[in-house]
């Protein structure tokens, strides 16, 4: 019986408005780390997850928990088979990113990301249209606008994409993990 090294995955949950440069951040990082060390990496973002996984939900307050819990789910599978998993999304209730980490606890690590650019920041990036969209009053029920966001209060780290480039953030995200970054090797 040959006994191998147990590699310990870990989900890092990038939450943040639309356009707060979530996703960008996430494939950054996945990059970096493939660069660092090879690691697994798999990248759940919030809208290939809508799209496949979820497209039953709307946007109701129980579709957008249901939407997080599902999201959870595959990343607290992937992480127990040492992928380190990248999670993009909105997550726009503090109850649901905090049951979602629980849930992930459970001998794994999870750490909270808040990509805190503000609202004028994502306004002006627009990257799908929704906040123009919003505007023009073609949708209703735009996370930050006019319909909730619940800031992390304490999540293990915070960067201000609007403050720092995604070069400086993914050197945040790598000492976060505990990772030198990939241009000192």
């Amino acid at each position: 019986m040959t006994v191998g090294v147990t590699v310990m995955g870990v989900t890092v949950w990038l939450t943040g408005l639309p356009s707060s440069g979530k996703t960008t951040l996430a494939r950054a990082l996945a990059e970096r780390l493939l660069a660092v060390d090879g690691r697994r990496v798999e990248i759940l973002d919030g809208d290939e997850m809508r799209a496949e996984l979820c497209a039953d939900l709307g946007f109701s307050k129980e579709d957008r928990s249901a939407n997080v819990r599902r999201v959870a789910f595959v990343a607290r599978l992937l992480a127990s088979h040492g992928v380190t998993v990248l999670v993009p999304v909105i997550a726009p209730y503090a109850v649901d990113r905090a049951e979602a980490a629980r849930h992930a606890k459970r001998g794994l690590r999870f750490l909270e990301v808040h990509v805190a650019a503000s609202l004028d920041v994502c306004r002006a990036r627009d990257v799908k249209g929704l906040y123009a969209s919003q505007a023009a009053g073609r949708i209703s029920g735009l996370t930050g606008v006019d319909d909730p966001y619940e800031a992390p209060v304490s999540p293990d780290l915070v960067i201000d994409t609007g403050a720092r480039s995604v070069t400086e953030s993914v050197e945040l995200l790598l000492d976060l993990l505990n990772l030198p970054d990939s241009s000192t090797r």
